[in-house]
Protein backbone atom coordinates (compact mmCIF):
# COMPACT_ATOMS: atom_id res chain seq x y z
CA UNK A 1 0.00 0.00 0.00
CA UNK A 2 2.69 2.26 0.78
CA UNK A 3 3.67 2.30 -3.22
CA UNK A 4 0.62 4.88 -3.86
CA UNK A 5 2.65 7.65 -1.78
CA UNK A 6 5.80 6.62 -4.43
CA UNK A 7 3.32 7.35 -7.00
CA UNK A 8 1.76 10.50 -5.40
CA UNK A 9 5.48 11.52 -5.20
CA UNK A 10 6.13 11.33 -8.47
CA UNK A 11 3.23 12.74 -9.71
CA UNK A 12 3.68 16.10 -7.53
CA UNK A 13 7.07 16.15 -8.88
CA UNK A 14 5.83 16.04 -12.56
CA UNK A 15 3.28 18.55 -11.34
CA UNK A 16 5.51 21.05 -9.88
CA UNK A 17 8.09 20.30 -13.50
CA UNK A 18 5.32 21.26 -15.20
CA UNK A 19 4.27 24.47 -14.03
CA UNK A 20 7.99 25.70 -13.35
CA UNK A 21 9.56 24.54 -16.58
CA UNK A 22 9.06 26.99 -19.64
CA UNK A 23 6.84 26.07 -22.59
CA UNK A 24 4.02 24.50 -20.65
CA UNK A 25 1.41 25.47 -23.59
CA UNK A 26 3.50 23.16 -25.65
CA UNK A 27 3.29 20.01 -23.52
CA UNK A 28 -0.03 17.55 -22.16
CA UNK A 29 -1.07 19.23 -18.99
CA UNK A 30 -1.15 15.24 -17.62
CA UNK A 31 2.16 14.51 -19.22
CA UNK A 32 4.85 15.02 -17.14
CA UNK A 33 3.42 14.13 -13.88
CA UNK A 34 1.93 10.97 -14.97
CA UNK A 35 5.81 10.19 -16.12
CA UNK A 36 6.76 11.12 -12.48
CA UNK A 37 3.98 8.79 -11.05
CA UNK A 38 5.02 5.92 -13.17
CA UNK A 39 8.70 6.90 -12.38
CA UNK A 40 8.31 6.77 -8.83
CA UNK A 41 6.34 3.78 -9.00
CA UNK A 42 8.77 1.90 -10.85
CA UNK A 43 11.37 3.17 -8.15
CA UNK A 44 9.85 1.90 -5.03
CA UNK A 45 9.40 -1.62 -6.91
CA UNK A 46 12.84 -1.81 -7.67
CA UNK A 47 13.91 -0.79 -4.40
CA UNK A 48 11.40 -3.32 -3.02
CA UNK A 49 12.81 -6.29 -5.54
CA UNK A 50 16.31 -5.66 -3.67
CA UNK A 51 15.41 -5.96 -0.71
CA UNK A 52 14.55 -2.32 0.54
CA UNK A 53 11.49 -2.28 3.02
CA UNK A 54 9.26 0.86 4.09
CA UNK A 55 11.83 1.05 7.17
CA UNK A 56 14.89 1.99 4.97
CA UNK A 57 15.14 6.01 4.19
CA UNK A 58 16.60 4.98 0.81
CA UNK A 59 13.27 4.10 -0.70
CA UNK A 60 11.36 7.33 0.50
CA UNK A 61 14.30 9.44 -0.86
CA UNK A 62 14.95 7.64 -3.85
CA UNK A 63 10.96 7.29 -5.08
CA UNK A 64 11.05 11.29 -4.77
CA UNK A 65 14.64 12.43 -5.87
CA UNK A 66 14.39 10.14 -9.38
CA UNK A 67 11.49 11.36 -10.87
CA UNK A 68 12.44 14.63 -10.44
CA UNK A 69 16.14 13.40 -12.24
CA UNK A 70 13.87 12.04 -15.17
CA UNK A 71 10.83 14.40 -15.38
CA UNK A 72 12.96 17.91 -15.38
CA UNK A 73 14.98 16.98 -18.44
CA UNK A 74 11.67 15.21 -20.00
CA UNK A 75 10.23 18.29 -19.75
CA UNK A 76 13.02 20.56 -21.41
CA UNK A 77 13.71 18.44 -24.20
CA UNK A 78 9.80 17.66 -25.35
CA UNK A 79 9.38 21.22 -24.93
CA UNK A 80 12.49 22.20 -27.18
CA UNK A 81 11.51 19.25 -29.79
CA UNK A 82 7.81 21.02 -30.46
CA UNK A 83 9.04 24.00 -30.94
CA UNK A 84 11.33 23.07 -33.70
CA UNK A 85 8.74 20.69 -34.78
CA UNK A 86 6.39 23.77 -34.97
CA UNK A 87 8.97 26.21 -36.68
CA UNK A 88 9.03 23.50 -39.09
CA UNK A 89 5.54 23.39 -40.02
CA UNK A 90 5.23 26.97 -40.65
CA UNK A 91 8.14 26.75 -42.93
CA UNK A 92 6.03 23.50 -44.66
CA UNK A 93 2.74 25.92 -44.32
CA UNK A 94 4.68 28.77 -45.72
CA UNK A 95 2.84 30.49 -42.67
CA UNK A 96 6.39 32.74 -41.48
Amino acid sequence: MDIVLAFLFGLAVGLIAHYALPGRAARGTALLPAVGAVVGGAVWTLMTWTGATTLDPWIWLLSAIVPAIVVVPLGVVLTRIRAAHDARERERLKLV
